[in-house]
């Protein structure tokens, strides 16, 4: 039993440096690695290299997946090059299985060490997060270690022996454990690796692990279609078409497994090399040949996978790519824009009361709808920033961080304002037939006009980190406070003059200003975020 729970922490602890070194990479590289692969997309060949490449960093290719499932569920990149860089990740995963079996033992301590080092010492620094990735390098090689270690006394357990004994018959069953295993382990790259370990040390028939080894890419294939199965029907047509093409690799092989297994066993080499190569080979010439076939896989998942069924009364958050998450820069950009989605909405909104207060009663639920929308981009918003690792941003995303979270607030709190605003004027003004003053309208329209203005500038500074316009928009407060204030004065004495309809309405005229300006303060309170910068940091915007 501690034998088997050797190994198994074995693997675990390869599976966690791969996710380190994936995570480190991808913090540090992710934009870049981003935009190889949008570049890149034009020529299959350059797509198909792309591919192998951004896999040989990010150490999975279940990554590289879910990258481009992300740009094809944005619309960003078509199906089919989007299929072939794919392909190439394929390829790259199994470059990276025979890397990592040569001897590099004498690596790991020293990875280990100078990763902590860096890590630690600048942790919120780009040097930091590579320290973060020599460590997952480290702790990759020392597991390799460890499943050589734990694997060799499995060969002297009877009971072992005879439960692998069971797998020396049915090729399929071979191939669907394989597929299990990998899935389990949520690594084709761990499986493959201790399946070559436990070829080496005889606990397993080379017949079997080449088996083994052709089910642990299916089972990457079905590990990406449980993780695009959340994306739109674009992004789930990728990792369907990947799932088809390991598949139909599986079927063409798996009838001559024998027949390799015999010549392979020829060779003068031994069994986990064999294994390795037959896993680089295999990936290599079933991902060449199928390369011509991405177009018709695409228009086949197109017809399999119909377009989702889009409801244009709700809202829903365009941006937000969960795979970006490993990437807080870019992350953060996305969080951004549904921000400024957020903004969007909200100029609506004020568009829509302006009708409201020319007796459109109609528009009240159209508000209402409106900040619905906004409630629940904020949500969305919230939510997709809570799943970032804050302790570990740098200086500056954490800052950033903090600026969406607070943009974002204030907008939703805008909304239920807005909302309020016309519910007051439809039932206390509206429906108890008490009209504005010719004067008091005036001025409210002069306000609902003014806001919209310091709304655009308030976006458009929370975007640009602009000085100047942050100033202009500190201004725009300031004048916007005295607008009121004299509005304000213009009331009482129309209320002095005895000016019935003022009179009828004071409390819902005088209520409004009162709104108008806490939304103008809400919507001026990202020009003090950024004019409250130290010079240094504003440079650097």
């Amino acid at each position: 039993m501690l034998t088997l729970l050797n190994l198994l922490s074995a693997v675990a602890l390869l599976v966690w440096g791969t996710h380190i070194v994936r995570t480190g990479i991808m913090r540090v590289y992710g934009a870049d690695l981003r935009r190889v692969l949008s570049h890149s997309i034009e020529k299959k060949p350059l797509a198909f290299v792309a591919g192998i490449g951004v896999t040989a960093l990010v150490q999975s290719s279940n990554a590289t997946t879910l990258l481009v499932t992300s740009f094809v569920a944005q619309n960003l990149v078509g199906l089919t090059p989007a299929l072939v860089v794919v392909l190439g990740a394929d390829v790259g995963t199994a470059i990276m299985a025979r890397i990592l079996t040569f001897d590099l033992s004498w690596l790991s301590p020293l990875f280990i060490f100078f990763g902590v080092v860096f890590f630690l010492g600048r942790k919120q620094t780009r040097a930091g997060q590579l320290g973060r990735t020599s460590i997952g390098l480290g702790l990759i090689l020392l597991a390799l270690q460890l499943i050589v270690t734990a694997a060799k006394p499995i060969t002297q357990a009877a009971g072992v022996q005879v439960l692998f004994s069971t797998l020396t018959g049915d090729i399929v069953l071979d191939a669907l454990i394989g597929a299990v295993f990998a899935i389990v382990s949520y690594s084709s790259l761990a499986a493959v690796l201790l399946t070559a370990t436990l070829s080496a040390t005889g606990v397993i028939s080379f017949k079997v692990a080449l088996c083994l080894v052709i089910g642990a890419n299916l089972g990457s294939g079905l590990l990406a279609m449980l993780s695009a199965s959340k994306t739109n029907a674009a992004g789930r047509r990728v990792a369907l078409g990947s799932l088809l093409f390991k598949t139909i690799g599986m079927v063409l092989i798996l009838p001559f497994v024998n027949q390799l297994a015999d010549q392979l066993d020829k060779l003068p080499v031994n069994d986990e090399e064999l294994v390795i190569f037959f896993h680089v080979f295999y990936n290599l010439i079933r991902c060449i040949v199928m390369v011509p076939f991405t177009s018709a896989m695409a228009n086949l998942c197109t017809r399999l996978i119909s377009d989702d069924v889009v409801d244009d009364q709700k809202v829903r958050a365009r941006h937000l790519d969960s795979s970006a998450l490993d990437t807080p820069a870019l992350a953060l950009v996305n969080a951004a824009r549904e921000a400024l989605r957020m903004g969007d909405v909200l100029e609506q909104m004020l568009e829509s009361f302006h009708k409201v207060m020319h007796g459109n009663l109609q528009e009240e639920r159209q508000v209402q709808r409106l900040d619905d929308d906004v409630d629940t981009l904020y949500t969305a918003i919230k939510l997709y920033l809570a799943q970032m690792q804050k302790e570990e941003l740098a200086e500056e995303e954490s800052r950033r961080w903090g600026e969406i979270i607070e943009m974002s607030l204030n907008l939703e709190q805008a909304g239920d304002i807005i909302e309020r605003m016309c519910v007051d004027v439809a039932g206390k003004s509206l429906a108890a037939r008490r009209a504005f003053s010719a004067e008091g309208l005036q001025e409210l329209e002069v306000l609902q006009t003014q806001l919209i203005s310091n709304l655009r500038l308030s976006l458009s500074v929370f975007l640009s980190h602009d000085l100047n316009s942050a100033k202009r928009l500190r201004r725009a407060k300031h004048r916007f406070r005295i607008l009121i204030r004299r509005y304000s004065h213009a009331h009482v004495d129309r209320l002095h003059q005895q000016n019935v309809q003022s009179i009828e309405t004071s409390s819902l005229h005088l209520g409004l200003l009162g709104d108008m300006k806490r939304l103008n303060s809400l919507f001026s309170a990202v020009a003090y975020t950024v004019l409250d910068q130290p010079d240094d940091e504003r440079e650097l915007d």
